[in-house]
């Protein structure tokens, strides 16, 4: 489990393709601070599992299911990607609970100014768009964000000049791909009341309907 706060920005320094599997190896500093061969640490918003580790690199296996469901293959030796080490009972809990399960991947649309801020417009499938409330909780490639408005196929974040420097998005552009995982509270929410999940099509799960049952 995650927070989407993320630590530090790390390097791709091997990206080793088979069949159906690959092998990512990575530069970070902070998030091996303590981490231990077998612990989690979250890349681009995905979990993934340490199996090897050097003073300033670590390795982590990748199944043929993470290389379809994320943007993982896109990486090439050199890319930047979001680093997070798993959440510890004592940590202060600064974004929301992010279980480094991606549930798809959606498309920058528009990055538009305003104040200090830079908004991004993201496509997303319907189905994943389904589960995003305005206000609501998103981890797009890790970060936790707020959603500021849903619309037919895309949704709206907000970005301040600390996670604009700090993390991936900020050095990415319009049409980049990036890693979707919806609110797991919500998802659970809807599955509880018998209401669509993400492997379906219909979009059930809307704000008059949480208002109407007492969730919002």
């Amino acid at each position: 489990m995650f927070t989407g706060i993320v630590e530090e920005l790390g390097i791709v320094r091997a990206l080793r393709l088979l069949p159906e599997s690959g092998q990512l190896t990575l530069e970070g500093k902070k998030v091996l601070n303590g981490t231990q061969i077998g612990d989690s640490i979250a890349i681009n918003g995905v979990c993934l599992t340490v199996i090897r580790q050097s003073d300033r690199e670590f390795t982590v296996d990748v199944m043929a299911e993470t290389l379809a469901k994320t943007n993982l293959i896109e990486l090439k030796s050199g890319n930047h990607v979001n680093l997070e080490r798993a959440l510890q009972l004592q940590t202060r809990l600064g974004g929301h609970l992010v279980s480094g399960h991606v549930d798809g991947v959606g498309s920058i649309r528009r990055i538009t100014p305003w104040g200090i801020a830079q908004v991004y417009e993201i496509l997303a499938p319907p189905t994943l768009l389904s589960y995003m409330l305005p206000k609501g909780s998103i981890a797009i490639d890790g970060i936790s964000l707020t959603v500021i408005d849903v619309e037919a196929d895309y949704f709206t974040v907000s970005l301040i000049p600390h996670t604009f420097k700090e993390t991936t998005l900020g050095l990415k552009g319009i049409g980049a791909s990036v890693n979707l995982e919806t609110d797991l509270i919500g998802k659970y929410v809807a599955r509880f009341m018998g209401l669509n999940t993400i492997d379906k099509g219909k979009q059930d799960l809307s704000l008059d309907f949480l208002s109407e049952h007492g969730f919002v």
